[in-house]
């Protein structure tokens, strides 16, 4: 497929920014990801909006403190994601901490699929709860809340998914996405609904006196949860998200992590002490994925409830042994995913808008990241569906710019009634259930959606980056500066690119290429992965300037996303 390199247009507010004392590069590139003042980059507790803006959220405290107050139990039914995960974790700790006597049920993804069903209702209600407290799922479970009901059970729905038609009830629900909600974020993940669902609570304690005797508990000990299960859900970083994610990475480099995020990180190799939201992205987030993607995600949160090292240790190591299996699952499954896609490698239908595949031996956990990769290496929304129970598929899908994933799932459940039994999510990430005999009618109808929705400059695949650094301006400093912010959804890492003339390089690792680039003048180390081939002298390319540490030295390093010949 063809990429073009596209440079993001100079900003206006560049100057305000660099005006209000930020390096002129970070400016740029802030200015470019819409940051238009530098209050904006407030990334202080202080800057969190108040809980009081959640609709809900005051209800959801008077409930919680009358449970803690009357003795009564609490479980808290948790999604079996690293967001569900993280948000149990917060709940139980924090919940505790209020005194409130609370446990949790997980459900398992091939056993109950998503959310607060009528069968984890009935598995809930066998620990006689007065309360149940959803987390990162609950507003599309209008059955399950009126089985709960039926049982003399209390609902607290805590949420960020959008809402479909009916919201359920009988229930109290904190969502900022369910209508007439001023919650200024939108895009908060379910963990950090809970968060200020138990700010609300605290709040509301504090005020009847019920810290006058013990310590008030701090709740900013959690952060490190919070910002894990908001990175890990790859939701958009705005800055409320941005203000959870710079306070957890804080308390996490200074060691006061819980031990199960420690430990996660002391598995993975990596030093907590240099956390960044990448590591939480792609190290600790995926170990903690596995859990729920091959077996039960009741490991992971009993890793996060750990109270000791020891504790946490062995369970970080089979969450770590789960996600060397889900790897080797997910490049199964991926290798066969081409193969079926060989003639649309090869000349890509200008049709053809979506991907919708299915194998019946796939794995119901790994389609949503062989989704992804589908999504990322082709340029078109990916469904990927594997074989569940009783004749249905499971599917999961990832969508591009411009393709609101979940509102063309809706179309398609409108306009092929029967077609989807169940969905939910995002613009860019969803998942879905259906008869495994509607299979060819929703590929049809997902693709007619698609086509209605996406231009061919949609479906042009394009590197986007933040265009030429100056001479002396491609430094080791300048690395290590933009390693340490906080980068993804909807704030993506700066990538430059720049010409260069190929001074040498060498394979390393068999299918990858070490380089010396050079640049008026200046001489670069460089890393081409997954790319063994000579390149020519001349190559124009975007890169991401990084940190090289080896045998105790770090350097400058530029890693490759694209090139293209240069004349």
């Amino acid at each position: 497929m063809t990429i073009d390199i596209v440079r993001r247009p100079l900003s206006p507010a560049t100057a305000a920014l660099i005006a209000a004392g930020l390096p002129p590069v970070l400016a740029r590139v802030y200015a470019a990801r819409g940051i238009r003042a530098a209050s904006e980059l407030d990334h202080a507790l202080s800057a969190l909006p108040p809980p009081a803006a959640l609709l809900g959220v005051d209800a959801a405290a008077q409930r919680l403190a009358q449970a803690i107050g009357r003795a009564e139990r609490i479980v808290i039914v948790a999604d079996y994601d690293a967001d569900g995960a993280t948000a149990c974790a917060v709940g139980v700790r924090g919940l505790r901490a209020l005194g409130a006597d609370v446990d949790f049920i997980v459900p398992n993804r091939f056993e109950f699929g998503y959310g607060l069903t009528p069968e984890i209702v009935a598995l809930a209600a066998k620990r006689r709860p007065h309360l149940i407290v959803t987390v990162d799922n609950g507003i599309a479970s209008v059955d399950g809340v009126a089985a709960a009901a039926a049982h003399g059970i209390d609902v607290l729905v805590t949420d960020h998914h959008l809402p479909g038609p009916a919201l359920p009830a009988p229930a109290i629900i904190v969502n900022p996405n369910q209508p007439g909600c001023g919650f200024p974020s939108k895009h908060i993940a379910g963990v950090g609904v809970m968060f200020y669902v138990l700010l609300a609570t605290r709040a509301l304690l504090r005020d009847r006196g019920a810290f006058a005797a013990r310590a008030e508990p701090n709740l900013a000990d959690l952060l490190d949860l919070v910002a894990l299960g908001t990175v890990a859900d790859v939701v958009r970083l705005d800055q409320t998200n941005r203000v959870f994610v710079e306070q957890g990475l804080a308390r996490l480099r200074a060691g006061r992590a819980q031990p199960g995020v420690l430990a996660l990180f002391a598995v993975a190799g990596r030093d907590h002490r240099r956390a960044t939201a990448f590591d939480l992205g792609f190290v600790a987030g995926p170990r903690l994925n596995a859990a729920g993607r091959l077996a039960d995600m009741t490991i992971g949160i009993r890793c996060l409830l750990a109270t000791t090292a020891a504790e946490a240790a062995p369970l970080a190591a089979e969450l770590d042994r789960l996600n060397r299996e889900r790897r080797e699952v997910e490049a199964a499954m991926q290798e066969e995913a081409l193969a079926d896609l060989a003639d649309f490698a090869d000349a890509p239908p200008a049709d053809q808008c979506t991907l919708c595949l299915f194998r019946p031996e796939w794995h119901q956990g790994v389609v949503g990241i062989v989704a992804s990769r589908l999504k990322d290496r082709f340029h078109r929304p990916a469904v990927v569906f594997a074989r569940a129970a009783d004749g249905e598929l499971r599917g999961s899908g990832r969508s591009i710019r411009g393709f609101h994933l979940r509102d063309a799932l809706d179309l398609v459940a409108k306009r092929a009634p029967g077609t989807i039994t169940r969905f939910g999510g995002h613009a860019f990430a969803a998942g879905l259930t259906l008869p495994e005999a509607a299979l060819p009618a929703f590929r049809a109808a997902f693709e007619a959606a698609a086509r209605e929705r996406l231009t061919p400059a949609d479906l042009a695949a394009t590197c986007e980056t933040d265009g030429a650094l100056a001479p002396g301006e491609l430094t080791f400093a300048l690395a290590q500066s933009l390693q340490q912010q906080v980068w993804g959804q909807g704030l993506p890492a700066p990538v430059f690119d720049d010409t260069f003339a190929v001074r040498g390089s060498r394979i390393v690792g068999g299918r990858h290429t070490k380089l010396s680039l050079e640049r008026d003048g200046e001489r670069f180390d460089a890393i081409l992965f997954g790319h063994a081939e000579p390149l020519p002298g001349r190559i124009r390319a975007a890169y991401r300037p990084g940190v090289n540490e080896w045998q105790g030295s770090a350097s400058l390093e530029l890693t490759i996303e694209h090139w293209l010949p240069a004349a």
